[in-house]
């Protein structure tokens, strides 16, 4: 009898091993949005992060094909590629975040930031929220929250309440962001006592993994202020938000109006191909560097920095920015339009949009909405879903998703809420 490919996956790669969806699908091809199975079944890739400019775009392809005939080795040798990439990159930031470490992951971009901030400050105290996913590396695997760390969290670690947008912190929108910054300065204070003194607080700006809570410009500023009083850095990861997908700007610390010490990148960066990257202020990079032996084999590679700078032009060039603030700000308007007796709200900026559903009593329709995701799948429309309580629809194609594209999207989904029955 022959083995399915979950079965030899399992075999080969162990159990629990995570897939989407309750079938999951067998791809074998992408282009542009889309994606194909190897039955021949094309899908609207409506959430994948990775193939930022699109799936298999071909100024990438070609990058990468023409420096792997060329040269590809470690970076223990002079080469251009890495110093031109990291110039580009730093002149869309500003705030003197001028250099950078590139690494091959966002974990690995998330642990090398950690160590940043205990080499600046000379402490150990870490702060993120207690509804994010920072990585799977060791240390920053006790910042996220999806499973506890063997043994608990560390005693250096401390978690704060994640902003809501349904039943925001304080009790109200206007007092969302007071509330926060008190919880900061209460963690700050307690890892202080303790011991371990204040390094810095880790966040994701646009805070993807709450759920993407509506917060006004300007919300992180009293957490801010609370930070620098007590001298520790504020760790921006933006392998969600960064790289124009909001659409009014091209990080997501700039869009929520604040100076990062630190930004970290990671999926988005090279379409796909293997890239992060740490970038910061010199006077920390000195730090850690003093303290750190630290090397990378393979990040920003001649290859790797090849893949970073095609996607790079490609999102200028094409002007991907500005195609996601248009079609997202149509696809949001249609997503307003929608009426279901479950659906409390929906938010989002750019090209990352989502809707959330509770239930009559106002409890998280979690069930109803992976029943959507699954109804979408069925349908040819690859979603997925987010937040504490996974009752939140997550909407977050590549950048050149298009207005017809979010129309196909949104029709569909409005055929399949008028189809699922309400829980009684």
């Amino acid at each position: 009898m022959s083995e399915t490919l979950l079965e030899r996956r399992a075999r080969l790669m162990g159990p629990n091993v995570p897939t989407f969806y309750a079938e999951p699908l067998h791809l074998v091809r992408g282009e542009g949005v889309w994606l194909w199975d190897a039955d021949g079944r094309r899908y609207l890739d409506c959430y994948n992060n990775v193939p930022h400019v699109g799936h298999c775009h071909p100024r990438v392809v070609e990058a990468i094909a023409r420096q792997a005939a060329t040269l590809n080795t470690h970076t223990r040798y002079l080469h251009e590629g890495i110093l031109d990439y990291i110039a580009r990159l730093t002149a869309t930031m500003g705030q003197e975040l001028t250099q950078a470490i590139m690494v091959c992951t966002g974990s690995e971009a998330n642990d090398v930031a950690i160590r940043m901030a205990q080499a600046a400050t000379g402490a150990t105290g870490l702060i993120a929220t207690d509804n994010t996913y920072h990585g799977n590396t060791a240390a920053v695997s006790h910042l996220s929250t999806r499973r506890p760390p063997i043994g608990g969290y560390p005693a250096h670690v401390r978690l704060v309440p994640a902003p809501e947008s349904l039943a925001p912190l304080g009790g109200s929108r206007e007092g969302q962001a007071r509330a926060f910054a008190e919880n900061v300065a209460r963690a700050i204070a307690d890892l202080e006592e303790a011991g371990h003194g204040f390094a810095g607080f880790m966040l994701c700006p646009f805070f993807a993994n709450e759920g993407f809570p509506m917060l006004d410009k300007g919300f992180l500023d009293p957490t801010v202020a609370v930070i620098r009083r007590a001298g520790g850095l504020v760790v921006a990861d933006e392998v969600q938000p960064g790289f124009g997908r909001l659409g009014d700007a091209f990080w997501g610390h700039a869009a929520l109006g604040f100076a990062p010490d630190v930004v970290t990148l990671g999926k988005p960066m090279a379409n796909g191909h293997p890239v992060g990257a740490v970038v910061t202020r010199p006077d920390i990079m000195e730090a850690f560097r003093s303290a750190f032996g630290y090397f990378n084999t393979f990040g920003g590679n001649p290859v790797s920095a090849a893949a970073a700078m095609a996607t790079l032009e490609v999102i200028e060039q094409e002007r991907l920015m500005d195609n996601a603030r248009a079609v997202g700000d149509h696809a949001l308007e249609r997503l307003r339009d929608l009426r279901h007796p479950m659906l409390a709200e929906v938010r989002g900026k750019g090209l990352f949009l989502g809707a959330e559903f509770v239930h009559e009593d106002g409890t998280p329709a979690s069930g109803f909405v992976e029943s959507l995701v699954e109804r979408m799948r069925a349908r040819g429309i690859l979603l997925n879903r987010i937040g504490r309580a996974m009752n939140t629809l997550k909407i977050r194609p590549p950048l050149p998703f298009s207005r017809e594209n979010a129309d196909l999207m949104v029709d569909t989904l409005a055929e399949v809420l008028a189809e699922t029955e309400v829980p009684a």
